[in-house]
């Protein structure tokens, strides 16, 4: 029987192949379109899976409050936590703080090796998490002074092999750290990416004064904790009580400043697609775009099913007769059921095959174009047989049921006298599928445009910063007394090279985070209940003029001021924001910055220091001569080679013991927005497939529709009418479902693409061209799929059309 089943199945498949190649074909990129994205999602998905006790670890987020109002929120808060909490929380089992700190230099046998990802860590860091530790004690690895664990990859640079325990490193500064624990290398699916992590106690050793220990610092930010809980324990109870504990330790400092902070639980898993607070160790994706295209995975799958049962049906009639007879010899309805659902598990079998060849030719793009690096590795992984096989199954039973059933309930007797019956059977039902197609299209088609849209508004609006034709050299570690002499004089060797316009120095460069958060900071006439938070950006004199800030009000700096080291200039959300309603009002006044007093002397216009994603923030250029910071370059982009060689070269003499690392200032502005343009390529992309294969869907409605009314354009034909008037026919059934995907699609794509915009502070207004133009457009390829099938049974002999016998 099931031999017979194949068999037929086989037969069916070979005697139609227009129709088999566009069922096949659609199931093929539907189920590979579907498989790279939910392995593109399961991918973001997974970070921080690896841990063995993920459910039970916590990060401990800080938000501060000034005047009742939040004015930051930090992944990496007080210093004091970690141990403060564990002391009066017996439901938290263990901590673990992070403190990323400044690259380090080391020297190898030929070169100097710059180690970046740089943290100290505490003693629980191998036994909370479940980073793999190839060489040394978890347990006691982090718990001296001056000890250290590296990664594999670093070890092996250095020393050229990986078991170096035991050994001592000097780093830059003249600290030498003993080698206790070397660790492998971070899974790519970690928030944290270490390759130096120094011990905590380290870093107490290195603050630790008569008057202060880290151990208690509630008010300096920079520290990143994270927390075990017991089994068992509620993350909201335990948060209930981090009240009363900062109350106890800070509440009357606070109190004093008018201010307020609260510490929140952030699961470890869902930090990656959070929010992104100051001080990620790394860059977060957003979950709304991750969620998104799951979505579209499954749109692209349901369509492609769609069409399968579109296709089946419209060939009910040339099959009416197959079932007329088989069930006139006695086969019966769940036989012939049977039956479809075989040929269902054929086509779908033989597109999932398809589908596994495809994803191996186009698996390097993908990972070129998503950012991602999946390997083929993944076939050889059992949750992706096993979706793949849960794809399969869904796949044959949604695809295969409706055809089944319709075409095993035609009556035999109906059938062989030519009165098929039940062609309309079903009508409805196929007409909403097409429906949903042509809504999801358009929804997809507005999404990709919107996206399209906000990429290019951020990538072309004025930032209020010039950061054309700038070269930045990434700060010199090694450093000592002689560095002022030392800057002046290569700054000065440097400006004597025609193609080098201008040099600044600064703490902080645009399309970077402000790392310097100051808090307290008021008018020297205002109580302290009124200090208010400011990102600092230290500059030296020719900050302003290199980057082009606008100055509304006041001056820049100027060496013709002998107190302009005591002097600062705000921008101008930062003047509001101490209270003034007009930037001029504020020069002159004088300020209280941590105990010190500075003048005002100029305001900026607003600039965009990071993404246009981001808001301005209230900000202070504060003068530092010889700031130890960023080196800024203006320089001609024609002989742009031969500058970075005459750079490296002084660069050399000046700073030996420093690598030389540079980057182009516009190029680094714009990797913000590289996780936006991979999304919108992946979202456009699999826009495009979804589309597609929804036109494959249209053709099978189309042809259904054409064959059901094969007689009816015979007879207007004899009748004298024309092709066109036949297409208008048609042209107003498929645009009465047009018109009703149109009103479905618009409401859910304006909200969604609404609530995606959401997410930046400088957008774009949504336009109704967003709507229309994709509209016109699934209309256009609409209309000509349904005019191929329509003017192809036009064209045949009606004659022929009109037989019965």
């Amino acid at each position: 029987m099931f031999r017979n089943y194949i068999k037929i199945a086989w037969r069916n498949l070979t005697k139609n192949k227009s129709y088999s190649s566009i069922n096949i074909g659609g199931l093929a990129i539907g189920i590979a379109a579907c498989l790279l994205i939910l392995h593109y999602v399961n991918f973001e998905l997974s970070y921080e899976n690896f841990h063995d006790k993920k459910d039970r670890i916590y990060r401990v987020q800080q938000n501060r409050y000034n005047n009742g109002k939040m004015s930051t929120q930090w992944a990496a808060g007080a210093f004091a936590v970690g141990n403060t909490f564990k002391e009066h929380i017996p439901e938290i089992e263990d901590y673990v703080k992070v403190i990323e700190t400044r690259d380090i230099v080391v020297k190898t046998k030929n070169e100097l090796l710059k180690i970046e990802e740089v943290f100290f860590a505490s003693k629980s860091f191998f036994t909370l998490f479940s980073y793999p530790l190839l060489h040394g004690d978890p347990a006691t690895v982090l718990n001296e002074p001056n000890t250290a664990a590296i990664s594999e990859s670093i070890a092996l640079k250095i020393f050229g092999i990986v078991n170096v325990v035991g050994e001592y490193l000097p780093i830059s500064g003249g600290r030498t750290y003993k080698i206790t624990g070397v660790f492998k290398d971070m899974p790519v699916n970690s928030q944290l990416q270490p390759n130096f992590l120094a011990s905590y106690s380290t870093f107490v050793s290195m603050n630790t004064t008569e008057d202060s220990n880290p151990e208690m610092w509630w008010n300096s930010d920079g520290c990143i904790t994270y927390v075990i809980l017991q089994e068992g324990v509620t993350p909201t109870n335990v948060e209930a009580k981090f009240i009363s504990i900062v109350e106890e330790n800070n509440g009357d400092h606070l109190r004093q400043y008018n201010s307020a902070v609260t510490y929140n639980l952030q699961p470890l898993t869902n930090i990656h697609l959070g929010e992104n607070y100051m001080m990620e160790p790394s860059p977060n994706n957003d979950g709304k775009t991750i969620y998104l295209l799951l979505g579209i995975a499954f749109f692209i799958l349901i369509i492609a099913w769609i069409n399968y049962i579109n296709l089946a049906t419209a060939r009910a009639i040339n099959r009416a007769k197959e079932v007329g007879i088989r069930k006139a010899i006695g086969s019966q309805r769940k036989q012939l059921i049977m039956q479809f659902f075989f040929e269902s598990a054929l086509f779908n079998g033989i597109a999932i095959v398809l589908a596994l060849l495809l994803i191996v030719i186009v698996l390097p793009a993908f990972n070129t174009l998503s950012g991602q690096q999946i390997s083929y590795a993944l076939f050889s992984q059992n949750r992706f047989w096993i979706g793949l096989s849960s794809l399969f199954i869904v796949g044959v039973f949604l695809s295969g049921a409706y055809p089944a059933f319709v075409l095993s309930s035609f009556k035999p007797i109906d059938v062989l006298k030519g009165n098929m019956i039940g062609t309309k059977q079903g009508g409805l039902l196929r007409k909403s599928l097409v429906v949903f197609q042509f809504a999801a299209s358009l929804f997809l088609l507005v999404g990709t445009l919107t996206v399209y849209k906000q990429i290019q508004f951020m990538r072309n609006q004025s930032l209020g910063i010039d950061i054309e034709q700038t070269l930045v050299i990434a700060p010199p570690i090694v450093t000592d007394s002689t560095f002022t002499n030392k800057m002046s004089s290569l700054k000065a060797e440097l400006l004597n090279y025609s193609p080098i316009k201008g040099i600044a120095a600064s703490t902080s460069i645009p399309g970077s985070e402000v790392g310097w958060n100051a808090g307290g900071i008021k008018l020297t006439t205002q109580e302290d209940t009124e200090g208010k938070q400011y990102r600092i950006i230290g500059v030296d004199y020719d900050y302003l003029d290199l980057f082009d800030l606008k100055l509304i009000a006041g001056r820049a700096f100027s060496e013709e001021f002998g107190a302009d080291p005591s002097s600062v200039i705000f921008n101008k959300i930062g003047i509001e924001q101490l209270g003034f309603t007009s930037s001029e009002e504020a020069i002159g006044k004088e300020i209280d910055f941590w105990g010190e007093q500075y003048t005002i002397v100029g305001v900026t216009d607003n600039f965009h220091q990071e993404s246009l994603q981001a808001s301005y923030d209230p900000m202070i250029l504060r003068l530092f001569p010889s700031v130890r910071g960023y080196i800024s370059i203006k320089t001609s982009t024609n002989e742009l080679a031969q500058t970075i060689n005459e750079v490296a070269t002084k660069w050399d003499a000046f700073f030996p013991g420093n690598t030389f690392e540079y980057f182009i200032l516009d190029d680094h502005y714009n990797k913000q927005y590289n996780a936006d343009q991979r999304f919108g390529k992946v979202f456009g992309l699999f826009s495009i497939l979804a589309i597609l294969v929804a036109c494959l869907g249209l053709f099978g409605l189309a042809s259904f529709t054409a064959l059901q009314r094969k007689k009816e354009i015979g007879i207007r034909k004899v009748l004298g009418a024309s092709i066109l008037s036949i297409l208008k026919l048609l042209y107003k059934e498929f645009g009465v479902l047009l018109g009703v995907a149109f009103i479905l699609a618009i409401p859910i794509a304006w909200l969604t693409t609404t609530s995606w915009l959401e997410e930046y502070a400088f957008r774009i207004n949504l336009h109704w061209s967003f709507f229309l133009l994709p509209f016109l457009a699934i209309a256009t390829v609409a209309f000509i799929t349904v005019s191929f099938q329509t003017i192809k049974a036009s064209l045949a002999n009606p004659v022929k059309s009109l037989r019965t016998e």
